[in-house]
């Protein structure tokens, strides 16, 4: 395995001195230059970066308003992927002198869709997707993570998806400082809605590797719902209206994932009122598209040979392109030589895109009808539908969300391919604590709990504690009593998830509480209480007390979660064999 730390560091040093005299712009409408913008904004103001599947980008507050950051091709939007043609020098996407072709970024030496493989395990679905992609994705199928393999020199050499993102993250972190002329040390980054406590956690990992503090780790929508806070505030500032409270849904869908929120904005307060992803984005359309104009196609690519990679890659170059056609063509011709003799020549139509992908759009009308039920509303009390991410153009993506929502249109303020970032850069000057005399700054949003957390009882019963959509910061308990009698041990195993069933939802770790007075089951209550705070740390407190009395007869434990390195299911399996069911848990019943 190569040592990518080492080389990651080997590589910012070279990328310094070999950059030191490329000229970075700043995306703006203005006359801001990139001097004044270093004078504006203060040393420790966080950065906002969109690190989206398929591409990212980089914005700051420059005093007055948001700046986006250009690469030395003049680019807002960057592609995600490190390319490995030099085992001691790999490039990402950022600022290459010279762009990378999509036949070299698909031969095999390129790796790109880190976000949909970092802090998954090897058991996971979309990990197993990601092993038709034209590099190594190598798994054992026992529940650790994956590993992956680009092509250096013609040997495959492994890595793991977050030695990667960092790699990716020193280059845009060199961008930006060259850009802004100082040291970039705090970022805030958008991530997608569905991503569990591990995969917080690797992300945070690779930001470390890179040398970046996180500010903050943003849900893609709720950076959304910032920005259209900020424009509904801006909007009644110059109308000298009254700050009626607006309701508006965000559709947010790219390359990876899924996301929706429901946002209620008064007064530059925003209030996320429900909260949805999945693993589901334009990657998954392209999948299902390459395995209808090549029906054996997982056969075809469990072949790596160098030979197979590039008839792979433009398969899939050209199924990438009728897709984006289609958005705007209501057919388009496909013609790919395979190579042997073997050859796709034929037209795909948007009908036949859309009856293809008729699974993946029954999912968005399933989340879309979830999270209005969520958040209690009916599309009658929507005032705004807010489209963004890549695949925000797609004819049946939009005509879908615009019916379900009953809008004729959606909301025109907001750029569907800037606004993570934008929203991620406003949060970011905030969490500086940048004070703005416009008021432009003066925004609020109350973030919410994606996921339910709570402890395993009743066996592989799951009780939830904090609730999906409990806005946050949060503070929740619940009580409960002794399985067994003489129990004098109890067992607080934490989970994440929706399953009423422990063991399909995310373990996120375990301890102990000793010392409970042998006595028959249910003598003893046993609270445990769960602590979000704005910085989105959970930490769990568990201690037992006498039936019906204030006293506590163990100390009561605090413990930052998670615990344990990866949600690995055989983690709380390995508990159940070592304990059995001897520190169990049980619900104390309701009282009528």
């Amino acid at each position: 395995m190569l040592s990518f730390k080492l080389i990651a560091m080997f590589w910012a040093l070279s990328r310094l001195i070999r950059m030191a005299d490329q000229t970075y712009t700043v995306a703006s409408d203005g006359e801001t230059s990139a001097e004044d913008i270093s004078k504006l904004i203060p040393t420790e103001l966080a950065i906002g970066m969109d690190i989206g599947t398929s591409k990212c980008s980089v914005a700051i507050w420059n005093g007055s308003r948001v700046e986006l950051l250009r690469n030395t091709r003049n680019q807002k939007l960057i592609r995600s992927y490190v390319l490995f043609k030099d085992e001691m020098l790999p490039s990402g996407g950022v600022s290459a002198e010279v762009p990378h072709g999509d036949p070299e970024i698909l031969s095999g030496s390129a790796v790109f869709n880190m976000k949909r493989l970092i802090g998954r395990i090897d058991t996971d679905p979309v990990v197993h997707a990601c092993k038709t992609l034209p590099f190594m994705v190598q798994t054992l199928d026992i529940g650790v993570r994956p590993f992956i393999a680009a092509l250096v020199n013609n040997v495959w050499r492994s890595t793991t998806p977050e030695e990667v993102l960092a790699i990716f993250l020193v280059e845009l972190k060199v961008m930006a400082e060259l850009q802004l002329k100082r040291p970039i040390q705090n970022a805030v980054l958008t991530i997608p809605v569905s991503f569990n406590r591990f995969q917080l956690a690797r992300i945070e990992r690779a930001c470390a590797m890179a040398g970046i503090n996180v500010f903050r780790l943003m849900p893609e929508p709720t950076a959304v719902a910032l920005l259209y806070a900020q424009q509904q505030q801006q909007s009644m500032h110059e109308n000298m209206g009254s700050g009626i409270e607006k309701v508006a849904l965000i559709f947010s869908m790219g390359a990876g994932y899924c996301d929706i929120a429901i946002t209620a904005t008064a007064g530059g307060v925003s209030q996320i009122k429900a909260l949805l992803g999945i693993p589901l984005g334009g990657e998954d359309l392209l999948q299902n598209i390459l395995r209808y104009l090549l029906p054996d196609f997982e056969r075809v690519c469990s072949n790596h040979s160098l030979e197979n990679i590039k008839s792979m890659a433009l398969l899939r170059i050209a199924a990438q392109n009728a897709i984006h056609k289609l958005s705007s063509q209501t057919s388009v011709e496909i013609n790919v030589d395979l190579g042997d003799g073997s050859k796709i020549s034929r037209s795909l139509t948007r009908a036949e895109f859309e009856e293809v992908n008729d699974e993946v759009f029954v999912e968005c009308e399933k989340l879309i009808a979830q999270c209005l039920l969520d958040a209690k509303l009916t599309a009658e009390d929507l005032n705004d539908v807010i489209l963004v991410g890549g695949c925000s153009s797609i004819p049946k993506i939009r005509s879908l969300v615009l019916g379900l929502c009953k809008k004729r249109d959606s909301y025109k303020g907001i750029d569907s391919l800037e606004a993570a970032v934008h929203g991620a850069a406003l949060e970011g000057a905030i969490a500086s604590g940048i004070n703005n005399s416009s008021g432009s700054l003066d925004l609020l949003t109350i973030q919410a709990t994606p996921l339910s957390l709570g402890i395993r009882v009743d066996g592989d019963g799951f009780a939830p504690i904090i609730h999906r959509n409990t806005a946050v910061p949060s503070r929740k308990e619940m009580l409960f009593t002794t399985a067994h009698d003489n129990q004098t041990e109890a067992l607080i195993v934490v989970y994440e998830g929706e399953s009423k069933k422990a063991g399909e939802n995310n373990i996120l770790g375990y301890f102990k509480i000793t010392g409970i007075p042998s006595a028959p089951k249910g003598s003893a209550e046993i609270c445990v209480c769960m602590d979000i705070d704005a910085s989105n740390i959970l930490r769990v407190y568990a201690g037992a007390f006498l039936l019906g009395t204030q006293q506590a007869v163990s100390p009561f434990l605090e413990v930052r979660m998670p615990t344990i390195d990866d949600g690995h299911g055989w983690c709380g399996q390995a508990l159940v064999n070592m304990y059995g069911s001897t520190m169990d848990l049980a619900t104390i019943p309701k009282k009528v």
